[in-house]
């Protein structure tokens, strides 16, 4: 008896990146969005408005993003492609964010800047095998993709922006194939609100002639379904009330320009969700979502303690009360804000048309309270520690969006918001070099022009800025900063300061980094010099600023005096704090890195075996920081030739990594890795054999297609094979 072989079981489907909901009522669109459909392997497709609007009004929404939901859903569940990246492409910081979270799901190296991050993972994208899909949503400039735009044989790039100019290249030349969205052909509108109005078909009567009156405006249609359908109204009834106000407002604007009926369309939602919940509240909740700008809204904003108060202060609500929620629910069912359903994270969203028409009905003091309500409850909801990289990419662009729309409201009397600072401490933890330098930058002139250049806040973002260049790769530009900053501490508060030595230190690792070694030491000996007579020897300053005078005197060929300053170092943190205290632990380290680089074998041994008894003792054998100095301590064993005490550092690495973080984890299989190359170097090839194939079949089953450890340790067991 034959039969046919089963077809061999689909791996999961990768994703990354939050794909919007879609929403109620979603109809495809063959007649007014065919071209979505025409994206295959190898091409690269831009949904863009077919029109940019009325004179002197903002395009209104076309529903390009809700098209590229649908896409994205339908091709990663029917097979079509193996991956599924959703990338927020609004500005360069959101498109790197994206980046790094598709990098992680796909299993590409994310260590280093993040523009490195997302360039490694486009290099992987153009030679991929698997097929893959891109969505950049809402591309507004195409210098945000510079370096990292995607393409490859196997990959689908969908793209959503506010016109062509977005996906043209520095030429001129268009990169992507544009696909115009405009209005419901009569056929599709009638279709939506047939779809939309199931429930109730008497509400039905009129369909037909209310969807010719709304010209097919997607974003029309979807608020006058919502406030039929919570109003109980026929489509007749919305009709006439829809006819008045479009001649109220054209009463108000010039001669020949009709009102949108988007704009039309939010009166009467808005009017109507001040009716379901009477006051104030939706009033101002709408105008908490328009300084945003159009960014998906964390939910726990809502709830967040300033929120709360404002509304209180505003007599929208009593303390304590959870009126926001009340008032997000009224204007979602008015359809001026969709809530994202669970199991999502909820999260509000307004489109940038609607949040403009807001801001446009707003007086200019409420909107104002606002942004100061919206900045204050984003300090109080931003996570610390930050969770990497996804959440916090949702607060920095709520952040930015506020500098877009109300930036004097993030200025008091000549000081900056919390949030400013945040959000660049944020951008310089997620390593966003190039969006951190733009911020400090921003901030640095800003605070300039409002405070003085000798505010405490200017210093505060030039130093930032320095820093942000430095690790941006701009050593040059970051030295010229610091010594600005460190003239301008000296000229105010003295030599000595620890502001001003703190500059110089910065400027010390600046100049080294920029290529004058010699220079650095310099400079770098006269801020030692000042932390030890200002702090004292053992002082945090002091130990940075001594450190960084070793890591110049490496870079200027002086190994013996870089490990001199090392063991300065670790001399006085073990007299101010013990031998086994973090920063103990970690000056001994370096201590050791040092003399293995300098060819000291035996001393960086001893060190790092005295690191790790202080390790083990403190924090336990299968602790991360623990692992990682007895791996280091391995590969000291195997340089100095002791290949047994290598093999069994790497091993005990290996259980250890098996014990804390799983067989199957990227740590703990990089272990193994490192065990089966020594026990190749050590001439035990059957054992590395052994140990590669089994490290690699977990690989293949655990990791990414195309994971970067899998590549590798693919290649190592075909050279031990081969024989090469």
């Amino acid at each position: 008896m034959t039969g046919t072989a089963p077809a061999p079981a689909r791996a999961p489907l990768i994703r990354s990146g939050a794909v919007p909901p879609l929403a109620d009522g979603f109809i495809t669109r063959p007649r007014s969005a065919a071209g979505v459909t025409d994206l295959v392997p190898g091409t690269a497709v831009a949904l863009v408005p077919a029109d940019g609007g009325r004179p002197g009004q903002p395009a209104g929404p076309c529903g390009k993003t809700q098209l590229a939901a649908r896409y994205a859903r339908t091709a990663g569940s029917s097979g079509q492609v193996d991956m599924v990246f959703w990338v927020d492409a609004s500005s360069r910081a959101s498109a790197l964010s994206g980046y790094l979270q598709a990098a992680a799901a796909a299993g590409t190296s994310t260590a280093g800047r993040a523009e490195h991050a997302a360039a490694r993972l486009t290099r992987w994208l153009a030679a991929a095998g698997s097929p893959w899909l891109m969505v950049l949503d809402d591309l507004r400039d195409p210098a945000d993709l510079d370096g990292i735009w995607p393409a490859g044989p196997a990959g689908r790039v969908l793209i959503t922006a506010p016109g062509q100019d977005a996906v043209r290249d520095p030429g001129g030349e268009p990169r992507a194939l544009t696909v115009p969205v405009g209005a419901f052909s009569p056929r599709e509108a009638l279709n939506y609100l047939m779809t939309r109005l199931a429930g109730g078909t008497d509400q039905r009567h009129g369909a037909l002639d209310l969807a010719l009156a709304l010209e097919g405006d997607p974003c029309a249609l979807a608020r006058a379904s919502a406030v039929i359908t919570a109003t109980g109204w026929t489509c007749r009834d919305y009709q006439q009330r829809y006819t008045a106000a479009r001649s109220r407002l054209a009463a108000r604007q010039a001669p020949g320009y009709p009102p949108a009926p988007a704009a039309v369309t939010w009166v009467l939602s808005a009017e109507r969700a001040g009716r379901l919940l009477p006051g104030p509240a939706t009033g101002l909740l709408l105008a908490l979502a328009a300084v945003l700008d159009g960014q998906p809204v964390p939910g726990q904003l809502l709830s967040a303690p300033a929120v709360r108060a404002w509304l209180a202060q505003a007599g929208a609500a009593a303390p304590g009360a959870d009126h926001a929620r009340d008032a997000a629910r009224a204007l979602e069912e008015c359809g001026l804000i969709s809530i994202d359903p669970p199991p999502a994270p909820p999260a509000i969203r307004m489109s940038r048309f609607t949040a403009a028409l807001a801001r446009a009905a707003q007086p200019g003091h409420i909107l104002e309270q606002a942004a100061h309500a919206a900045a204050d409850a984003l300090v109080q909801i931003w996570p610390q520690p930050e969770p990497e990289p996804g959440p916090a990419a949702v607060l920095r662009s709520c952040a930015d969006a506020l500098q877009r729309t109300a930036p004097d409201a993030l200025w008091q009397a000549g000081a900056w918001h919390p949030l400013l600072a945040r959000a660049g401490h944020s951008l310089e933890g997620a390593r966003l070099t190039g969006p951190a330098v733009r911020h400090w930058t921003q901030l640095a002139a800003a605070s300039s022009r409002l405070a003085g250049p000798d505010s405490p806040q200017t210093m505060t973002a030039a130093s930032h800025l320095a820093q942000a260049l430095l690790a941006a790769g701009h050593p040059a530009r970051a030295a010229r900063w610091w010594q600005w900053v460190a003239a301008h501490h000296a000229r105010l508060s003295g030599a000595d300061h620890p502001a001003t030595l703190a500059a110089q230190t910065g400027l010390g690792r600046a100049t080294a980094a920029a290529g004058q070694p010699g220079r650095a030491i310099t400079i770098l000996e006269q801020a030692v010099a000042g932390c030890e007579r200002a702090s004292g020897p053992g002082h945090p300053d002091t130990v940075r600023a001594r450190n960084a005078l070793a890591a110049a005197c490496q870079a200027a060929g002086q190994p013996g005096r870089a490990i001199s300053c090392y063991q300065h170092n670790l001399t006085c943190l073990e007299s101010r704090h013990g031998p086994r205290h973090p920063a103990a632990l970690t000056a001994r380290d370096t201590l050791a890195a040092a003399c293995q680089d300098a060819g000291r074998l035996d001393e960086a041994i001893s060190c790092y075996q005295q690191a790790l008894t202080g390790r083990q003792h403190t924090l336990g054998a299968d602790h991360p920081d623990t692992i990682t100095t007895r791996r280091h301590l391995a590969a000291a064993c195997h340089a100095a030739g002791k290949i047994a005490a290598a093999l069994h550092h790497h091993d005990q690495a290996r259980a250890s990594c098996e014990r804390a973080l799983g067989p199957a984890h990227p740590d703990t299989l990089a272990c193994r890795a490192d065990l089966a190359t020594a026990y190749r170097n050590a001439g035990h090839l059957t054992d590395a054999t052994t140990l590669l194939r089994d490290t690699l079949t977990i690989c293949e089953q655990a990791l990414p297609p195309g994971h970067h450890l899998t590549s590798t340790i693919r290649h190592t067991l075909t050279s031990i094979t081969s024989g090469r």
